[in-house]
Order: C-alpha cells, then structure tokens, then sequence
C-alpha cells in the first residue's frame, strides 16, 4: 500500500469516526435533555456550593455540625409521618447565632411544643445563591421527600449571587453528564465556618469603614435609575422558577422567605450610605427589590413572606441585626422564626 493510499484511509477514518462522535453527542443531548424535561435529573445541575459548606462535624460555637456539614442535627430519611420542611439559603439560613438561637431550629421547636409534628431541616451554606439553592434541591435535598421548601431570599446579595459566569459545560447535557462523573473523584472537605467558642450578641463582625463599604458596593439595586439590576433580577427569578416548577411535579409546597437587608430597616445607616455615594433624592427606593421580587412571585403564583414591613417596624423597639454584621441577631432570628411559623401555618397538618 502507498504512501498516499494510507493517508487517505487515515483521513477516512477519521473523518467516520468524527462524524460517529457528534451523532453520537446530538443524540445523547437530545435523550438527555427530553429525559430530562419530564424527569428532572440531578446529574444537570452543578455542585459547586460544596466549596462554601460546612466541614463535617466542625464546631460551630457550641454545636458541631452534622455529618454532611449543615447546621443541624442528623437529617433522617425515613419521613416518621411528620410535615418535613427544608430550609434553604445562604448564611441567613445558616445563622452566625448558635444553633439553638437560628430561626429555623426555632421554627421546628415552636411547632413541636404546640404538639404539631414538624421537622425543619437546616440546608443552608454561607456564600450561596439561588442557581446553588436550585442545585443543592437537585442534588441533595429533594432525597428527603419534603413537604415543603422554605427558601430564604436575602436581599442584600441573592440578586448579586444570581449572577455570576455560568460554568461553560453546565450549556450541555451530555458535557454536564461527563463533569459529573468526573465530580465523583473529587472530595470536598468543607471548611470551619465559626469555630468552637462563645457566641457574643453585641460584638460587631466587621469595622465601621469594611461594613459601610460593603453596603456601598451592593446597594445599587436600590436605584431607580442604574439598569444594571435588570439582568441580576431575571437571573434569580429564573432559578425561583426552576425550583416552583421541580416542586409542583413532586407535589412539593414552595415558599420564599424575603429577607431585608439592614440598610433597608436601619436609617442612620441608610443616611450614611447615601451621603458617601451623593445620592441624589428620588433616585432611590428602599423597597424596590422586595417590590419587584414580590411582584413577580405573586404573578407566578408562588407563596411568599416579604419580613420587611414586620422587621421595619419592630427595629424601632429593638435591634434585630448584629453589629456591623448584616445577619440577624438572637432577638432577630426569634423574631423571624414567629413571623414565618404564622404564615406557613395553615400548611402544616396537626
């Protein structure tokens, strides 16, 4: 055989073989993703909130978290006949209190002590938003065959999360199939998020120039002029809606939980922020995004808790967030844990 003739069955060759490998990948992605749109997999969705979750029986001030790094006891998966909630969110869910003082472990105490079997699993992972909300679901939570999920949607940053770059592979179901197996090698080992020590309620986290300029840098979506907020807005409720859609297949309630930011209850901060950023008057509205959240959830039907007008009106009485700190104090939290028990009341059976 001559030179020539080999290189044209070479050539052949591969061209046959390259034409088998995209047949092959548009028929995968094609089964894939018709499989998929009537029995959503978990294979789909990616699970890089693992690097943010707790390490596995970390301490946690006075509490060690569970095996799976949530703080929360041991999830069990046999449902016992009880009205099981999972709680998902972000550091809010997660708490900065300890574990006896964090809204969603008073949420299932306050239904127990009225004998009313509930059981609120505690999901939440600092440094999240709703893409990773929609991923953890898919991937861990709806396992444990809740009733309901009660997703936390902070204010402050859950827009700002719903944008980030989106993973390159996550555009295709078969590349996606391939990274997942891939995942399977790799172990992610968690990291200690507070540490063993003493819980102080009044100690602020942050100093006074870091805190202010962190709520400088994100309160842009008060703006009614700055468009920047659109796409973040339809990033979130893109994922909200992915998850109304997952859960009425399983015939799983939905409820979100809007949680204020403090620069929209406290007012000297607000005053403050607006003075370094020369904010002009009637170029903000403080309740803007809760509006449009509110909104939009409403028309997609989805039950929704906006804490915002409660939380406004109880901090004239009392502090409700931590010190220079974002998240909710004790007081904060137990607040919450009443407000939220109130609404989703009426779904719990006794």
């Amino acid at each position: 055989m001559s030179t020539k003739q080999l290189a044209a069955k070479i050539v052949h060759a591969t061209r046959s073989a390259i034409i088998i490998l995209v047949i092959s990948f548009l028929l995968g992605e094609f089964i894939f993703r018709v499989y998929n749109s009537f029995n959503p997999l978990f294979i789909f969705y990616d699970n890089s909130y693992n690097r943010f979750r707790g390490k596995p029986f970390a301490d946690d001030w006075d509490f060690k978290l569970n095996s799976q790094g949530f703080k929360d006891v041991e999830f069990p998966r046999q449902n016992n006949q009880k009205y099981r909630i999972l709680g998902v969110g972000d550091s809010f869910a997660y708490g900065i209190v300890p574990y006896k003082n964090n809204y969603l472990t008073l949420l299932e105490s306050q239904f127990q002590e009225e004998s009313i079997n509930v059981e609120v699993f505690n999901m939440g992972i600092p440094s999240i938003g709703p893409k990773e909300y929609l991923s953890l679901l898919m991937r861990e939570g709806f396992e444990y065959h809740p009733d309901m999920v009660l997703l936390s949607f902070y204010i402050g940053n859950d827009f700002i999360d719903s944008y980030k770059s989106r993973k390159w592979y996550t555009y295709s179901y078969v590349a996606s199939f391939i990274h997942y197996i891939l995942a399977l090698q790799r172990k992610y080992e968690g990291r200690i998020i507070h540490g063993k020590g003493i819980y102080c309620d009044d100690c602020p986290n942050l100093d006074e120039a870091a805190y202010l300029e962190m709520e400088k840098e994100r309160s842009f979506i008060f703006s009614t002029e700055i468009t920047d907020f659109v796409p973040m807005f339809d990033a979130a409720v893109d994922s909200l809606k992915q998850i109304q859609d997952i859960c009425k297949k399983r015939g799983i309630q939905f409820v979100v939980v809007i949680i204020p930011d403090e620069i929209q209850i406290n007012s000297l901060l607000q005053t403050e922020v607006k003075k370094q950023l020369l904010v002009q008057e009637g170029t903000w509205n403080i309740t803007l995004p809760n509006e449009r959240l509110a909104k939009k959830l409403k028309d997609m039907g989805v039950d929704h808790l906006d804490l915002y007008p409660y939380f406004m009106k109880e901090a004239q009485a009392k502090q409700l967030y931590r010190p220079q700190d974002t998240h909710w104090n004790i007081a904060g939290n137990q607040f919450a844990a009443n407000l939220i028990q109130n609404h989703i009341r009426n779904y719990v059976k006794p």
